[in-house]
């Protein structure tokens, strides 16, 4: 089955000019063809990342080839190319297999979708329904519902081909029954040459009131045109492993025997059948006699059961049909002509979730992909408590700041215009396409070669010790991975994230205590996941990581009101913490997906946060320690200028837009002009319109907290492009000297730096390994290992440390785990194997 696939892949500085074309060829040599365009760049102007996007077999197909290889030159002509007509009302894009028709206003977003001259679907739009609830007298409760529809207000072509076509629309649901507009959305629609395949995009934005506006439910339906009679009209759905298969007229009669049994039997496979009006007349009598059955549902109401039912109208009962675990995500409506199968990605683990098929008996069938589902209880977005809680749960400030207003959270579907039912080979493929969508990758070692997003280690068990480290770094996602199925940490919003630490009491984790909860990035778990990935090419990491990209860059981030630009703490509520700051949303954490797949939301996602540092001004990073003065806000070198200079970066690379470029060399300059570059502050006065930093003395704050939010990943990946002998050695000089005694580090800061300042070791390991291998300090390199195999996730093989005990239900358990210092162990050990593995010494067995 072929596939579209977009993926990137990066070059050394001055490899790649912009003007060279780009050509692909599979395994046998055979030239692919390929559309290519640059996503970033190095400061001598030649390309650092491309994007590449073709349609290829996949690796379980004959046609389909495992390898690919790209090259410079000029690429072969596709069979088929992509057209993009425009007109006053609509785009209309042409794969050479499908022709579809979007809109540029209206609440329609697909008009028409045809192929080979027939028309399979129409009308697709938005759908929310809005629960709102009020009470007329006691005890009587009063729930009404209003139902909205999308209003396009912008719809942009951002590619044309020829092999790849993207359209953007941007808009905001409406009330059927008014002008009341919220909920933004952004949908983006992908097309590829010769593909009868559309993938949805689809991003919602909550601009309500948590308190008043409940969200009953929210998806996209489509209009399908059926033709021919019932019985030749077909539903399916995907089970755990089957598929629901049924008709709106089944010819299951209490008489279906003989030749009958076996139309039966071709009618569930989704064959067309046939009767002759006098042969079988009396059977034909038995049709009309017998159900129609006209609508059909599955509802994902929980990560651990999904219900199908059916009902023949309205104003009668819906029929239990069959119940499960994991649904596939996929639904099937078609008749003579054909039909679509349409899939919600990440069906049950972003539950609940919901395909539903109306009208199957009339002219047109509705198909609407729930992503909430309205047969769940409405979205309950308010806060878990109306007062904060400081000391007793590590909430991190006084105020109460726990809303919602800004946040999103995207969805992806597939649709496939297929033009007759699909048979359980094809569907099978399908949703296994659905879950998993091909990509194409570089091998580890090309991306570790090209220094692809800084320093990383390749796995080397090349001696005892090692291999044992080895071991441990697969040990602890191999937990994170247990523990995200054995934990259930699913749902709409919150699949993806990771818990912050354990109560072993309970065995549970810190669900309901404050800042205990979810992990919503603190010390960079998506970093952790993101390197485990190009270090192993391994599709389980990259899922993984995937996954918490999707959810931390649209749940934890606010999009657009009084915190744009910035994230929430940790917390029981993903939007809870009344900390808002700049590093859980920075582009660093995010960007690693973008280069990898370029993917367009997420590219958005990190020009939103480019300013994020005039956020501040209104809501000061250091409020709680230091007054209002004559600076505009105060920042901690790390991590708050660490995630900006990440935004910057990213803005500079992708753009080539110095003005960002200059704001960080006007921070970099400030750090070189403090008495002991990196090692003075950490905080400093901050001027957004200058990118001044002014001193505030050499030893005003902690410095874990500077390296431990992603600030060497990204600092490391910008020496690279800077190539600024000094600002490498502050880095070097910090490094070494965060784990010195204070007699040693009276010598170099003159007894004005206290070393209680300078707390957590095991966090600032990656900067000291980097000062061990720039000033080949033995000393540095040594002690910098001896806190890494100190740590229990050295010593400790947890799969051996888990213990079987009892909750609810039977389940494992390591009762000190914690995600803070997973990750930044395995980030800490994995570039020290970069950089000083020269220096590991023998690690005893336990």
């Amino acid at each position: 089955m072929p596939v579209g696939v977009t993926w990137g892949i990066p070059w050394r500085e001055g490899e790649l000019t912009r003007e060279e074309p780009i050509s692909l060829r599979d395994s046998k040599g055979i030239e692919v063809p390929v559309q290519s365009w640059a996503t970033a760049y190095w400061p001598d102007r030649s390309v650092k990342w491309t994007a590449h996007a073709a349609v290829v077999g996949t690796g379980c197909d004959t046609e389909g080839s495992s390898s690919y290889t790209i090259a410079k030159g000029e690429t072969t002509e596709s069979a088929h190319k992509i057209t993009v007509e425009e007109t006053d009302t609509s785009f209309v894009i042409d794969t050479g297999i499908i022709k579809c028709e979007v809109a540029r206003q209206g609440s329609t977003l697909i008009q028409s979708i045809i192929r080979s001259g027939i028309e399979l679907c129409s009308h697709g739009e938005l759908v929310c329904i809005k629960e709102l609830i009020s009470s007329e007298a006691a005890g009587v409760r009063v729930v009404r519902e209003e139902k909205f529809h999308s209003i396009i207000s912008k719809t942009v072509v951002e590619q044309d081909g020829p092999i790849r076509a993207v359209v953007k629309l941007d808009g905001k649901h409406r009330s059927t029954s008014g002008d009341l507009e919220w909920l933004p959305f952004t949908i983006r629609l992908y097309f590829y040459a010769g593909q009868e395949t559309i993938r949805i995009v689809h991003t919602l934005l909550y601009d309500g009131d948590p308190n008043e506006d409940y969200i009953k439910g929210v998806g996209i339906a489509f209009s399908v045109p059926m033709r021919g009679p019932l019985y030749n009209r077909h539903v399916r759905f995907a089970g755990d492993s089957g598929y629901f298969s049924e008709s709106p007229k089944t010819l299951h009669t209490r008489r279906t025997q003989g030749k009958y049994r076996e139309l039966f039997e071709k009618q569930t496979k989704g064959e067309n059948v046939y009767f002759h009006p006098e042969e079988d007349a009396y059977f034909i009598g038995l049709l009309h006699d017998s159900a129609t059955w006209d609508d059909f549902k599955l509802v994902q109401d929980s990560a651990e059961h999904y219900r199908i039912s059916k009902r023949t109208k309205e104003e009668c009962c819906w029929l239990k049909a069959v119940d499960g675990r994991h649904s596939g995500g996929l639904g099937f409506i078609g008749s003579e002509g054909g039909g679509i199968v349409a899939g919600l990605r990440n069906f049950w683990q972003k539950c609940p979730a919901g395909l539903e098929l109306t009208h199957t008996s009339r002219d047109q069938a509705s198909f609407t992909v729930w992503f909430w589902s309205p047969d769940a209880p409405a979205m309950d977005l308010r806060h878990y408590d109306t007062e904060t809680h400081v000391e007793s749960s590590y909430e991190g400030a006084e105020e109460l700041r726990a809303t919602p207003y800004g946040i999103g959270n995207t969805s992806e579907l597939m649709l496939w215009c297929v033009s007759k039912t699909p048979g359980t080979e094809l569907l099978e493929k399908m949703t296994a396409e659905l879950q998993s969508p091909s990509l194409l990758v570089c091998e580890p070692a090309y991306l570790h070669e090209v220094r692809a997003f800084g320093i990383w280690s390749l796995p080397d068990r090349s001696s005892p010790s090692k291999a044992y480290l080895e071991d441990q770094l697969d040990g602890v996602a191999a937990f994170y991975q247990r523990e995200v199925q054995q934990r259930g940490w699913y749902g709409f919003w919150d699949y993806g994230d990771f818990m912050h630490s354990y109560d072993p009491v309970r065995h549970v984790w810190n669900y309901d205590l404050g800042g205990c909860a979810w992990q919503n990035t603190e010390l960079v778990p998506n970093m952790w996941l993101w390197v485990l990935f190009l270090r192993s090419g391994r599709e389980d990491l990259f899922r993984l990581a995937e996954a918490m990209t999707r959810h931390t860059s649209e749940v934890d981030v606010y999009h657009f009101g009084e915190y744009a630009g910035l994230g929430s703490r940790h917390n029981v509520v993903h939007w809870g913490c009344g900390c808002k700051e700049a590093r859980i949303g920075m582009a660093g954490l995010h960007r690693y997906y973008y280069y990898l797949t370029a993917d367009e939301r997420i590219g958005d996602i990190m020009d939103e946060v480019k300013d994020s540092d005039y956020t501040t001004v209104h809501l000061d990073p250091m409020r709680a320690y230091f007054p209002k003065d004559e600076h505009p806000t105060h920042i901690r070198v790390g991590p708050d200028w660490a995630a900006f200079s990440s935004n910057w970066m990213t803005r500079w690379e992708r753009y080539e837009d110095t003005a960002y470029r200059d704001k960080i060399l006007t921070g970099i300059d400030s750090i070189k002009a403090a008495r002991y570059g990196l090692i003075s502050g950490p905080t400093y006065g901050y001027d957004p319109n200058t990118a001044r930093l002014t001193p505030m003395g050499d030893d005003n704050w902690g410095r874990h907290l500077m390296i431990c939010m992603g600030a060497p990943q990204v600092w490391f990946e910008l020496a690279d492009l800077l190539k600024d002998p000094m600002w490498e050695q502050m880095m070097a000089e910090f490094g070494v000297y965060y784990n010195m005694s204070q007699e040693q580090k009276d010598t170099i800061t003159f007894g004005e730096v206290s070393t209680n300042r300078f707390a957590h070791p095991v966090l600032s390991i990656a900067m000291a390994a980097f000062g061990a291998y720039y000033k080949q300090d033995r000393s540095t390199a040594e002690h910098a290992w001896s806190i890494l195999l100190d740590n229990s996730y050295t010593r400790v093989q947890l799969q051996e440390e888990a213990v079987q005990v009892v909750h609810v239900g039977p389940l494992e358990e390591i009762d000190w785990i914690n995600t803070n210092e997973a990750a930044q162990w395995s980030l800490n050990t994995i570039i020290s194997l970069a950089l000083i593995a020269e220096h590991l010494p023998e690690i005893p067995r336990t």
